[in-house]
């Protein structure tokens, strides 16, 4: 079993676009401490998303943790933008060049927790030197940049070499998943080791999401 208790942390990019605040009222209103923001620049991701601007005002009306997921070429550019716009955790990618230590040094001076992140096709071992400076490590169980994906069942045999590492190590990260992740492919990744869940697609538009939800706390 994995370390921590369970988190669901639901994504706004499957949310209401024209509604983002309320479809973070929605995520408290079911009793879930977390939100994910996926924050795409149409280079990293063939796709564009959210700003500092959106977070920063989200921020205004919300409690809840902000897990903010940075799929951008030069994050190191942009962390303090979002920790100053209320960003709770930022995680940031192992695929692009720039100074990774560095960066997550610079995310902690700013107040926030520390994420790493790895696309589906970027082996555990990349993640290796970087893994005692993290709060979090996201394994992307689809390539990102869009929502509604089917889940790379591919990904479960690293989720648990980044776990079998995390025990080996004495760490004490927590250890996400994002991407076609609902009722059926939840329980295998916390076999695996997962102990966070970003659910979008399925969350939204779960019959009863407070059932939904209750689902994921009892994994």
């Amino acid at each position: 079993m994995a370390p921590h208790q369970p988190i669901l942390a639901p994504s706004i990019l499957a949310g209401d676009h024209a509604n983002l605040a309320g479809s973070v009222a929605t995520i408290a209103a079911t009793g879930l401490d977390w939100v994910h923001i996926d924050i795409m620049d149409g280079h990293f991701v063939p796709n564009l998303s959210f700003g500092p601007a959106t977070v920063q005002a989200l921020r205004r009306t919300s409690r809840l943790f902000f897990d903010v997921h940075l799929m951008l070429d030069n994050p190191h550019l942009y962390v303090e933008a979002f920790a100053k716009a209320g960003a709770n955790l930022i995680s940031i990618h192992i695929e692009p060049d720039y100074d990774i230590p560095g960066t997550l040094r610079r995310i902690r001076e700013l107040g926030c927790q520390t994420g790493i992140v790895l696309n589906p096709g970027t082996p555990a071992s990349a993640i290796d030197p970087v893994l005692d400076q993290v709060d979090l490590v996201l394994a992307m169980t689809v390539q990102p940049g869009f929502g509604g994906q089917s889940f790379r069942e591919d990904v479960l045999p690293k989720i648990a070499e980044i776990d079998a590492q995390r025990r080996a190590r004495g760490l004490t990260f927590r250890l996400e998943v994002d991407g076609g992740i609902d009722l059926a492919t939840a329980p295998r990744c916390r076999a695996a080791g997962t102990d966070t869940f970003v659910a979008g697609t399925s969350f939204f538009k779960a019959p009863d999401r407070a059932t939904f939800a209750a689902s994921f706390a009892a994994l």
